[in-house]
């Protein structure tokens, strides 16, 4: 005689079969997922209230990537539907079954993806999601998302103003749209989505590049004389200038990075202050781990600077200020120079403006600051105007050399040209004329040398004559003649 327990678990048994999950009270067998956690299924979970605190929480167990059961607690919700919301949720994204909602999606792609992104890179991912795209699409099911559900999005988004009352920008819109296509496109590549719809509806922004600022030499002279009273604030933006090196790169900095016999520096590293904490990782790209050659000069600052830290271990940062206090000093030394303001990151652009002037290739100057030469190339070409002007000059030239023919041939005195139908036009025997243009550039000033040439020339065009060439049926004896005597007619 079965009991009601036994019973119960015989019936879950014959109606949907063995599951990968089991619940800690009553239905430790039964099937999880899809319709049958809905209505009355939903009901039968358990949820417990902690009479100490008030608050409801959950236990049960699930099959863990190992294949063993693991048991899931979780505490501190208000009400019990959340507790079992919690529970169906958990159970649903453990089976990858995208019959859940945007919002409970977007945590298993936090689970994904957040251990495998720069830390600064994911705060920004975060920021956009949960302040732009959670707020319309969190309770929408990711499998019924629709591509004029995400028009609708676009639209919206469109319409928003920014602090300043005005719109976004053409690039945070794209920005925008692209976190939004990057979560579906992992849904597709992991968990069987068949479409991505925000890709099928298209970007709503594209890729704005603002005006480049930067200074000259002699405008970096003049901050930097301005600066000169705080020591770290000048040998700071000494080697931002003159290394084109990143910000964090430069405050990721440490004694050891520096070999003063070669005269190198070691960029291998970043510094980031996030959430109230320093953090050093890996620089912006690949391509970004390199060594820069520093001018002399500099190099002989930085020993300088080196002499002044105390307790410096060679592991220790030698620029332990915050990029607000280097934008700080930024705007005072520019506001006392008199100098036009711009960006730490302008500084950047202007080394590279500065190589780009001094005559550097685009794949020279990519090895130094760490870019790829092609975005070097496209970023900066409005910096490369001598190159636009040699050309036209070329093309002027190469020009300039037919019209010169062209009014050659019309100097020619037609009376003396023998009509084709009684007489060949004549040969230009190319050889001939080779050989005295050779000898008279090569071996100018030197008569024996050019006597020689003058007779093997004769010599060649008396031979010449006596060769009869038939061009055709209707043609004469071609007359082979020299380009001195073709041009007297």
């Amino acid at each position: 005689m079965l009991t009601d327990k036994e019973n119960e678990r015989s019936r879950c048994k014959s109606s949907y079969g063995l599951c990968t999950c089991f619940c800690v009270a009553r239905h430790t067998t039964k099937r999880y997922g899809g319709p049958f956690w809905r209505g009355k299924e939903m009901m039968n979970m358990p949820a417990y209230k902690d009479n100490k605190t008030g608050t409801w929480f959950v236990k049960f167990y699930c099959k863990d990537w190992t294949g063993e059961n693991k048991q899931i607690k979780k505490r501190g919700f208000a009400t019990k539907r959340e507790a079992l919301d919690y529970e169906r949720n958990y159970k649903i994204r453990q089976e990858k079954n995208l019959d859940m909602t945007f919002g409970e999606f977007w945590k298993l792609y936090t689970e994904d993806v957040k251990p495998r992104v720069k830390l600064n890179t994911w705060l920004t991912k975060e920021n956009i999601v949960e302040k732009k795209i959670l707020p319309y699409f969190r309770n929408l099911k990711m499998n019924e998302i629709t591509l004029a559900d995400v028009r609708k999005w676009q639209n919206e988004m469109l319409a928003l103003k920014d602090t300043e009352g005005k719109p976004y920008s053409q690039t945070y819109r794209k920005t925008m749209h692209n976190m939004l296509s990057t979560i579906f496109n992992h849904t597709c590549r992991f968990y069987n989505l068949k479409s991505n719809p925000a890709r099928q509806t298209g970007n709503m922004g594209k890729e704005e590049y603002k005006e480049m600022l930067f200074w000259t030499t002699e405008e970096y002279k003049k901050f930097s004389e301005e600066v000169i009273d705080k020591p770290v604030s000048f040998y700071a933006f000494e080697m931002l200038y003159w290394t084109g090196m990143r910000m964090g790169e430069l405050l990721a900095l440490t004694m050891a990075d520096f070999d003063f016999e070669k005269n190198t520096v070691r960029i291998n590293k970043s510094y980031q202050r996030l959430q109230g904490q320093d953090y050093i990782t890996s620089p912006k790209t690949p391509k970004s781990n390199r060594t820069i050659k520093l001018p002399k000069f500099l190099a002989e600052e930085m020993q300088e600077y080196f002499a002044m830290l105390y307790d410096q271990t060679p592991t220790d940062r030698i620029f332990q200020v915050t990029k607000s206090f280097l934008h700080h000093e930024m705007e005072r030394g520019s506001e006392a120079a008199g100098v036009k303001k711009i960006r730490i990151h302008d500084l950047r652009h202007s080394h590279i403006s500065h190589l780009i002037d001094l005559g550097f290739s685009a794949v020279a100057i990519a090895d130094r600051v760490g870019h790829e030469s092609i975005d070097i190339t496209y970023r900066y070409s409005h910096l490369f105007p001598s190159k636009q002007v040699a050309m036209a000059d070329t093309l002027d030239k190469v020009n300039a050399s037919f019209e010169d023919c062209e009014e050659m041939d019309d100097d020619i005195d037609m009376e003396t040209v023998v009509s084709e139908q009684d007489k060949a036009e004549p040969m230009i025997d190319m050889d001939a004329v080779m050989g005295v243009e050779d000898a008279g550039e090569v071996n100018r000033g030197d008569t024996a040398k050019a006597d020689e040439a003058d007779k093997t020339v004769k010599k060649t065009v008396d031979d010449a004559k006596d060769v009869d060439v038939i061009e055709n049926a209707d043609a004469g004896k071609a007359k082979v003649v020299s380009i001195g005597q073709y041009r007297a007619g």
